[in-house]
């Protein structure tokens, strides 16, 4: 055996942080399926009773963190490095808090016209969460580090994808919105989702750095 695969013969099986990160990333695709419904909902009313969905499983969100810091605290032995798991609980936290701060732009901006690229980025950002929800869920056993890899090099591309759909998106606003306020109301729901991907990719980034420390 190589080192890193014998000291993980011999570590305790984690029943901790593993349940608490999954638990997060399955709070991500619900918030992205929301996301996607309410940007496809027609009635104004029913959006709104969406973006409270997408706002109570935040706040589910947000207790993660605080559970994941205070058991780093206690506990002699981790799965991987503690920084590690430090800086991936929060990672997964942005996802959630642009996730959120998206719907609450589209609905603080009172958003009617939930346009082409609106649908689109929300869909990117349910894929995104799915890959990462994936290799999240991987992390229990690092022996198939190769699955782990494709959902990182999948949630790039997608960030990629959602890239490109902002810049098209935004270049259409500056040539044809002749309404400022409008202009500036769906930039920023758009930066937001986009943002929401880039968080993502910051997920993807520290999943690579421990498959590195593992491999």
């Amino acid at each position: 055996m190589f080192p890193n695969s014998l000291l993980r013969y011999f570590m305790p099986k984690d029943n901790t942080f593993f349940p608490l990160l999954e638990r997060m990333s399955d709070n991500l695709i619900e918030m992205a399926k929301h996301l996607v419904e309410a940007v496809n909902k027609e009635d104004a009313a029913q959006r709104i009773e969406i973006f409270q969905a997408i706002e109570d499983y935040e706040h589910r969100c947000d207790e993660i963190p605080h559970q994941v810091h205070l058991q780093l605290g206690k506990r002699l032995f981790t799965p991987f490095d503690r920084s590690d798991i430090h800086t991936l609980v929060n990672s997964l936290d942005d996802v959630a808090d642009f996730i959120h701060g998206s719907s609450t732009r589209m609905h603080l901006y009172k958003l009617v016209n939930m346009t082409d690229p609106i649908r689109d980025m929300a869909d990117l950002i349910l894929e995104a969460t799915v890959e990462v929800s994936k290799a999240i869920h991987e992390l229990r056993d690092l022996r198939y580090l190769r699955n782990i890899a494709d959902s990182c090099v999948r949630i790039n591309s997608i960030e990629n994808k959602a890239d490109d759909i902002f810049d098209r998106a935004v270049g259409q606003l500056f040539d044809y919105e002749t309404n400022a306020i409008e202009l500036i109301k769906y930039k920023e729901v758009l930066a937001a989702m986009e943002t929401a991907t880039d968080r993502c990719e910051d997920v993807a980034d520290v999943l690579e750095s421990i498959l590195v420390k593992h491999a």
